[in-house]
Formats: C-alpha cells, sequence, structure tokens
C-alpha cells in the first residue's frame, strides 16, 4: 500500500517557500505522493447567511496544476490532485494542463475527479451545477480521447472538438482517472469509468457496500473490479500515532491499494507543526 499526503493548503502560508520545505520534507520522510484538494473561488459567508460549506472566501487553495507545474521541477513524489472539480472546467484545457503536469514528472502523475458541492463556485466559472454528473461521464471519455490520439473530432452534449489535438501528448496514454464522490450514483459511475476511486468514507460496513456497488458495476461494464485502485484518508489530528496506524492496517485489510495522511483541520497551523505530525507518522508507518 503506497502512503502519501495531503497538503494542509488552507493551514499554511502560501510562499513558495514553504511549499519547498513542506514537499522536500515529506520526500525524505518516506512518502510516496502528494495530494492537493481544488477550489478556485470561495464564497462569502457575509453573502450567503446560511452557508454551510466546509471553506469559503478566506479558505487558501492553490491551483493544482500551477502548482504541480512548481513541484515536477522540485521533487520525486507522485502528484495527485484529490480532486479536481472537473465539469466547472473546460475540458480540452483540463485535458492540456494534465497532459503537461504528466510530461514534466516523467508520468508521475495521477489525475483524480469529481463534481463538487459548491453552486457558488460554478456560478462564477460559468458551468451548469445541476448537469455536473453528466457532464463528468462525457469528459471523462473525451480526456482519454484527447491524451492518445493525435487529432480528435468529437460531438457531445458539451463539448464539441473538430479535427483538434494536443501536442505533445501526455507520457501515460491515457493517464489514469480516479474518481472521488459518495452517493450510489457516483460509485456506479466509478466502477464503470474509473481507474481508481477515493472512498469519503472509512473501513466498515458502509465502505464494504459502496465498495460492492464498484465491483458490480465494473463487471456488468465487463472490467476487473480488482483493477480499481482505492486511496483511503486518515486524518493526523492529536491523538497516538498507535491509532493512526491501526486505521492504516483497516484501510490496508479494506484493500486499498494507497492512503494518505491528512494533517488539516487537526488544529497545526504552522509549517512546524504539520511536519512534526509528519515525523511521528512517518515513523509509527515505518516509513522512516
Amino acid at each position: 500500500m503506497q502512503i502519501g499526503v495531503v497538503y494542509p493548503q488552507t493551514e499554511l502560508p502560501a510562499d513558495p517557500g514553504t511549499v519547498r520545505r513542506y514537499v522536500a520534507r515529506v520526500e525524505d520522510l518516506g512518502f510516496r505522493h502528494i495530494l492537493a484538494y481544488d477550489h478556485v473561488v470561495g464564497a462569502d459567508p457575509a453573502l450567503y447567511p446560511d452557508w454551510q460549506g466546509p471553506y469559503n472566501v478566506d479558505s487558501t487553495f492553490h491551483e493544482p496544476f500551477v502548482l504541480y507545474g512548481f513541484l515536477a521541477a522540485i521533487t520525486g513524489l507522485e502528484l495527485v490532485t484529490g480532486i479536481i472539480i472537473a465539469p466547472q472546467r473546460q475540458t480540452v484545457l483540463l485535458a492540456k494542463q494534465a497532459a503537461e503536469v504528466d510530461i514534466l514528472t516523467g508520468g508521475r502523475c495521477r489525475i483524480g475527479l469529481g463534481i463538487g458541492w459548491n453552486r457558488v463556485e460554478y456560478e462564477a466559472l460559468g458551468q451548469d451545477f445541476t448537469t455536473r454528473g453528466r457532464r463528468l461521464e462525457e469528459q471523462i471519455g473525451l480526456l482519454r480521447t484527447l491524451w492518445t490520439q493525435r487529432a480528435v473530432t468529437f460531438e457531445g452534449h458539451f463539448d464539441r472538438v473538430t479535427g483538434a489535438g494536443l501536442a505533445p501528448l501526455p507520457t501515460r496514454q491515457p493517464i489514469p482517472i480516479w474518481l472521488g464522490g459518495q452517493s450510489p450514483a457516483a460509485y456506479r459511475r466509478i466502477g464503470r469509468l474509473a481507474d481508481g476511486w477515493f472512498p469519503q468514507i472509512p473501513p466498515g460496513p458502509r465502505l464494504d457496500e459502496a465498495a460492492a456497488t464498484v465491483a458490480e458495476a465494473a463487471s456488468q461494464a465487463g472490467r476487473p473490479p480488482d483493477a480499481i485502485g482505492m486511496e483511503g484518508r486518515i486524518s493526523q489530528g492529536s491523538g497516538s500515532t498507535d491509532e493512526l496506524v491501526k486505521h492504516a492496517q483497516r484501510w490496508r485489510d479494506a484493500g486499498a491499494s494507497h492512503v494518505s495522511v491528512n494533517t488539516m483541520g487537526s488544529g497545526r497551523h504552522s509549517l512546524d507543526a504539520h511536519l512534526d505530525a509528519l515525523t511521528a507518522a512517518a515513523a509509527a508507518l515505518g516509513l522512516s
């Protein structure tokens, strides 16, 4: 099981020195990949008094592809988007950005996609929130075509491409696509279309039920269910590292191919605090 980290971008300074120091230490500790969340804009709660989202206009987010273009030059870690909110982005531009990161990293790029939850962000980016599930499904096929063919002609419900293509094509053709989501529709989409998935629930009966839905959809689509990767997430709070190790083992027992240690939301608001937590986690997990 490959172990990586979630970049705690909402809790760290945004300057390049902080990014460099964090990523260098993560790599030195023996972690294998870094995962970043995606939000282009945040909503101002003053204009939305019933706002319930976990992030708002003051939550800091790096743009993942720009961030990963920077990281490609300074780290050997695998770079994972977990997830890019694909339906609020132009599909062809998304394909180009992902291909560029894959090239610059020599194939160390894994693209996680999802439909998101923020209507305000969709409106700001000029996209329809209500059709996001259907658009994502169409985007997945078009992305893979754009990553593997010199010239593409495509006529879909949401996108049209006529005799156009990317140059250069990515190192891997196609780049692996992993999906997020936590609904039966999302699980069926994962089974039919994804190379891997990011469960939003911990190991246990609910994960078993979700995994069964993924496997059934894969089988119905003529795909081997055991070829679909799964990445769990471990929150590194203020508890003991013994609990972290137990949680990692539960993910391993559940069949996870990857897991990420997440220090966000744990009351740590300095770079040193996050790195100290990851140092303890790496030692407990036998990485360093």
